[in-house]
Protein backbone atom coordinates (compact mmCIF):
# COMPACT_ATOMS: atom_id res chain seq x y z
CA UNK A 1 0.00 0.00 0.00
CA UNK A 2 1.04 3.54 -0.84
CA UNK A 3 -0.25 7.17 -0.35
CA UNK A 4 2.16 10.09 -2.24
CA UNK A 5 1.14 13.55 -1.28
CA UNK A 6 2.04 16.16 -3.80
CA UNK A 7 1.20 20.12 -3.84
CA UNK A 8 3.22 21.23 -1.13
CA UNK A 9 5.06 24.11 -1.73
CA UNK A 10 5.56 27.90 -0.43
CA UNK A 11 2.94 30.43 -0.54
CA UNK A 12 2.41 34.20 0.91
CA UNK A 13 -0.27 34.50 3.33
CA UNK A 14 -3.99 35.11 2.25
CA UNK A 15 -2.64 32.64 -0.93
CA UNK A 16 -3.88 28.80 -1.65
CA UNK A 17 -2.08 25.12 -2.27
CA UNK A 18 -4.36 22.24 -3.52
CA UNK A 19 -2.96 19.07 -1.68
CA UNK A 20 -3.29 15.72 -3.60
CA UNK A 21 -2.40 12.32 -2.27
CA UNK A 22 -2.64 9.42 -4.45
CA UNK A 23 -3.31 6.05 -3.12
CA UNK A 24 -2.34 2.71 -4.40
CA UNK A 25 -2.85 -1.21 -3.11
CA UNK A 26 -5.42 -1.54 -1.41
CA UNK A 27 -9.38 -0.56 -1.60
CA UNK A 28 -9.21 3.15 -1.28
CA UNK A 29 -13.57 3.42 -0.97
CA UNK A 30 -13.14 1.50 2.07
CA UNK A 31 -11.36 3.84 4.02
CA UNK A 32 -11.54 6.96 5.83
CA UNK A 33 -9.18 9.75 4.68
CA UNK A 34 -8.11 12.51 6.50
CA UNK A 35 -5.01 14.88 6.20
CA UNK A 36 -2.79 15.84 9.39
CA UNK A 37 0.60 18.22 9.55
CA UNK A 38 3.02 18.52 12.18
CA UNK A 39 4.79 21.43 12.69
CA UNK A 40 8.48 22.16 13.63
CA UNK A 41 8.55 21.59 17.45
CA UNK A 42 4.64 20.25 17.76
CA UNK A 43 2.76 17.22 17.93
CA UNK A 44 0.97 16.03 14.75
CA UNK A 45 -2.24 17.13 14.63
CA UNK A 46 -5.65 16.11 12.59
CA UNK A 47 -6.54 18.87 9.82
CA UNK A 48 -9.77 17.58 7.55
CA UNK A 49 -11.18 13.77 7.36
CA UNK A 50 -13.43 12.43 5.12
CA UNK A 51 -15.83 9.63 5.08
CA UNK A 52 -15.41 6.72 2.57
CA UNK A 53 -18.44 7.76 0.38
CA UNK A 54 -17.46 11.56 0.67
CA UNK A 55 -20.63 12.05 2.97
CA UNK A 56 -19.55 14.04 5.81
CA UNK A 57 -16.03 15.69 6.23
CA UNK A 58 -14.62 16.79 9.76
CA UNK A 59 -12.53 19.96 10.21
CA UNK A 60 -9.91 21.43 13.16
CA UNK A 61 -11.69 24.50 14.58
CA UNK A 62 -7.91 26.41 13.02
CA UNK A 63 -9.17 25.94 9.11
CA UNK A 64 -12.84 25.62 9.41
CA UNK A 65 -13.90 27.75 7.16
CA UNK A 66 -10.53 28.37 5.07
CA UNK A 67 -9.37 24.68 3.65
CA UNK A 68 -11.81 21.95 1.70
CA UNK A 69 -11.39 18.40 1.69
CA UNK A 70 -12.81 16.26 -1.16
CA UNK A 71 -11.94 12.57 -2.43
CA UNK A 72 -12.32 10.93 -6.09
CA UNK A 73 -13.12 7.45 -5.33
CA UNK A 74 -12.60 6.71 -9.15
CA UNK A 75 -9.28 8.09 -9.15
CA UNK A 76 -8.16 7.31 -5.84
CA UNK A 77 -7.28 10.74 -4.45
CA UNK A 78 -8.12 12.98 -1.65
CA UNK A 79 -7.08 16.41 -2.01
CA UNK A 80 -7.17 19.39 0.56
CA UNK A 81 -7.94 22.97 -0.86
CA UNK A 82 -5.98 25.00 1.08
CA UNK A 83 -7.52 28.68 1.11
CA UNK A 84 -6.31 32.13 3.29
CA UNK A 85 -3.28 30.31 4.34
CA UNK A 86 -1.61 31.94 7.26
CA UNK A 87 1.79 31.89 9.06
CA UNK A 88 0.83 29.30 11.46
CA UNK A 89 -0.32 26.82 8.28
CA UNK A 90 3.22 26.02 7.91
CA UNK A 91 3.72 22.50 8.58
CA UNK A 92 4.76 18.99 7.13
CA UNK A 93 1.33 17.62 5.88
CA UNK A 94 0.24 14.07 6.32
CA UNK A 95 -2.39 11.85 3.82
CA UNK A 96 -4.01 9.59 6.14
CA UNK A 97 -6.11 6.04 5.28
CA UNK A 98 -7.74 4.12 8.10
CA UNK A 99 -10.32 0.87 8.48
CA UNK A 100 -9.32 -2.09 9.13
CA UNK A 101 -5.66 -0.08 8.93
CA UNK A 102 -3.73 3.03 8.93
CA UNK A 103 -1.30 3.84 6.22
CA UNK A 104 0.59 7.49 6.31
CA UNK A 105 2.31 9.24 3.56
CA UNK A 106 5.88 10.28 3.53
CA UNK A 107 5.05 14.41 4.06
CA UNK A 108 4.92 17.38 2.05
CA UNK A 109 5.80 20.75 3.17
CA UNK A 110 3.93 23.63 3.06
CA UNK A 111 5.50 27.22 3.85
CA UNK A 112 3.23 30.20 4.68
CA UNK A 113 5.80 33.31 4.51
CA UNK A 114 5.83 36.67 3.08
Amino acid sequence: AQLEESGGGLVQPGGSLRLSCAASGFTFSRYIMSWYRQAPGKERELVASITSAGGSTNYAGSVKGRFTISRDNVKNTVYLQMDSLKAEDTAVYYCNARWDIQYWGQGTQVTVTS
